[in-house]
């Protein structure tokens, strides 16, 4: 089997010098840019409760995300592929962080919870199929040492709903 190997870059700049830089723990802004060429920035801090502006988007907002867009991306991919017809499709996701004596911490979980509509009952049971595929094959959840778990809820479309 052959492999490919793709490479991505983008810039985080720190946009939180108020005049001191970090001159002290409370002399500078949290607050930061992550771009990519040609794409919006986002603007972004750290989580509030680290002295984060939490109007602001934060590493771990990103990573769950990422983690939820890369598994959406798949399955869309795979039901396209096999017939099935996703109408709709919404995830709250949900991580878990732990803080460690020393300030450090990491994930211990994240949990998707997809809710999808596909077009008729006949589209269900393939849907949790390819729902499982899809967290095999996502880049992201592949590349994390937490477990991500997956709690999909797949029905059919109402009768008289618009597509």
């Amino acid at each position: 089997m052959a492999t490919r190997q793709q490479q991505y870059q983008l810039t985080v700049k720190w946009t939180g010098n108020t005049g001191a830089g970090t001159a002290s723990k409370d002399s500078y802004d949290r607050s930061h840019e992550v771009s990519v060429t040609g794409k919006k920035k986002i603007e972004c801090s750290s989580d509030s409760s680290y002295k984060g502006d939490k109007s602001k988007n934060n590493p771990e907002d990103l990573l769950l995300g990422s983690l939820s867009a890369c598994h959406m991306l798949w399955f869309l991919h795979f039901c396209a592929e096999e017939g099935v017809v996703v109408v709709d499709y919404m995830d709250n996701v949900e991580g878990k962080i732990i803080q460690t004596t020393n300030g450090a911490g990491y994930f211990t979980e994240v949990v998707l919870n997809p809710q999808v509509i596909v077009q008729n009952s006949s589209m269900v049971r393939k849907a949790h199929e390819l729902n499982k595929k899809a967290s095999d094959f996502c880049f992201i959840a592949n590349s994390v040492k937490f477990p991500v778990y997956n709690r999909a809820v797949i029905m059919e479309m109402k009768a008289g709903a618009a597509a």
